[in-house]
């Protein structure tokens, strides 16, 4: 990590800054935020129909809460009644009927996904059809059970905290604990799968990497911004007074917008990272000459 130290940040945020202008990040965001709208509704389709088999009280109701916490209110209403639906019954043919719809709609939304991590890391997808689309279904699957594991975490989580609280009586130290430790598993499930999506999702040949830079910044960034979010259109935007019902959607795509926002600004901090770290390091091992990134590094 000696590298780490001897790093010109001038200089990375330099070249930061010209690789977000030159891979026209911003509306590759909005291409993410438009096809990422458009996959969640049958990928949360399919996710629901799952979660009634777990035999957890009240399900609907922490679901709802955990929306609740992570997304702006007017979005959350929008996906509050399909879930309340879903979540009260075990819909089998719901379950067998979504399961391609969704694979195919929301692995659609991956490959948007890849297309542009393609761009950030400049890179063609050379990639046949079919390993591209299984690419992207792996991809859907992936994060769709780390989606179900982080709604366990959280909601089980939460269970657990108050069970032992029964047992041990109200002691702040301990519970404080158990909290610390719940949240720390729900960063780790991000991280991890910040850090599947920059594995797989661009044409490059790397290593898996669980920790790097750009998932660092992801997760902190996304995290701290939709609570920002959040806060904004609560409190001094009313997108539901201006546009009507369709507000609600408006107010979802801008979420997917920064979601996706942060995504590729990541991949780009990997690269910069990556770029310099070899101009400094060369013998600490160059991704494949097939990748063909730009150097902003002379």
């Amino acid at each position: 990590m000696k590298w780490l130290v001897q790093l010109s940040w001038k200089d990375i945020a330099k070249d930061l800054a010209r690789q977000i202008s030159e891979d026209d990040v911003f509306n590759g965001a909005a291409a993410l935020g438009f096809y990422l709208t458009l996959a969640v509704f049958p990928g949360l389709i399919f996710l629901l129909s799952l979660l009634p088999y777990l035999p957890i009280p009240h399900l609907d109701d922490a679901i709802m809460d955990v929306l609740a916490r992570t997304l702006p209110q007017e979005a959350a209403d929008l996906l509050e009644e399909t879930v309340r639906r879903i979540v009260s019954a075990k819909q089998g043919r719901l379950l067998s009927f979504s399961f391609l719809g969704m694979l195919w709609v929301a692995s659609t939304g991956m490959i948007a996904v890849m297309q542009q991590l393609n761009n950030t890391n400049n890179v063609p997808e050379a990639r046949p059809f079919l390993k591209a689309r299984a690419t992207a279904i792996l991809l859907t699957l992936l994060f769709g059970s780390l989606v179900i594991g982080l709604f366990t975490l959280v909601i089980m989580g939460g269970f657990l905290e108050g069970w032992i609280a029964q047992f041990v009586g109200p002691r702040p130290a301990m519970l404080y604990l158990f909290t610390f430790l719940r949240w720390g598993l729900v960063l780790s499930t991000l991280l991890l799968g910040f850090a599947l999506i920059y594995y797989l999702a661009p044409n490059v040949d790397q290593p898996l990497r669980l920790l790097t830079p750009g998932s660092v910044f992801a997760v902190v960034v996304l995290l701290m911004a939709s609570q920002g979010f959040r806060v904004y259109i609560e409190h001094f935007a009313d997108y539901e007074a201006t546009y009507g019902a369709i507000g609600a959607v408006i107010v979802l795509m801008l979420w997917f917008y920064l979601a996706g926002l942060v995504l590729l600004i990541g991949s780009e901090i990997n690269v910069v990272f990556d770029q310099h770290r070899l101009a400094a390091h060369p013998e600490t091992g160059a991704r494949s000459e097939s990748s063909h990134r730009k150097s902003a590094v002379p």
